[in-house]
Parts: C-alpha cells; sequence; structure tokens
C-alpha cells in the first residue's frame, strides 16, 4: 500500500506542475488541476505511469479538435465498449462536475 500512495502522491504532483498556470471559470478562480486538461502527451503519461494508465486516459480523452456536440455524441457511443476502468474515471469525472456545478455557477 505505501508503494501505491506514493505512486498516488506522484501523480498528483505530476498534474498539479501540468496544470499550474491554469484557472477554472469560478468566482474563486480555483486552481484547473481540478478539472484537467493540458498539452500532456499520452507518451509522457506512458513514460511516468506505465501503459495501462495511458490506456484508460486514451479513453477518456476527448479529441478537442472536434466540435463539442459530436465530442459528446462520440462519449455516448464509445461509453458500451471502453474498460471498466475508463468508465470509473468517466463517472468520477461527470460526478465531479456535477458537485462543482452545485458548489458555484461559472462566469460567463
Amino acid at each position: 500500500m505505501g508503494s501505491e500512495m506514493a505512486r498516488l502522491l506522484e501523480a498528483v504532483d505530476f498534474a498539479a506542475r501540468k496544470h499550474k498556470e491554469q484557472r477554472r471559470l469560478d468566482p474563486e478562480g480555483t486552481p484547473y488541476i481540478n478539472h484537467p486538461d493540458t498539452d500532456t502527451t499520452f507518451s509522457e503519461i506512458e513514460e511516468w505511469f506505465g501503459a495501462e494508465v495511458r490506456r484508460v486516459v486514451e479513453e477518456v480523452t476527448d479529441d478537442k479538435t472536434l466540435p463539442k456536440m459530436e465530442r459528446k455524441r462520440l462519449q455516448i457511443e464509445r461509453a458500451p465498449v471502453c474498460s471498466r476502468r475508463a468508465k470509473l474515471v468517466k463517472l468520477a469525472d461527470k460526478l465531479h462536475n456535477l458537485r462543482d456545478l452545485n458548489r458555484c455557477t461559472p462566469r460567463g
């Protein structure tokens, strides 16, 4: 368990460094690490955390070059065939978004 906790802390540190300049649109300007979106590459994730983590991140990452409605359509289309881990990550992300909306209304 100690090595798992160390690995988790390493992942949090990695994410915090990647998001250090980003802020959310809420009135408090919450650090964006709370809702990550960076230019980190899949290769970089695999280098730091292994192929399994890379696969899950690839499964849950939207193609930001597509229009929002197309990204949402693809999320729905792909959900049934995603790995269990990817489904859990995606559900946790959606739950976090709902909790954030309950906490505060975004600016703009």
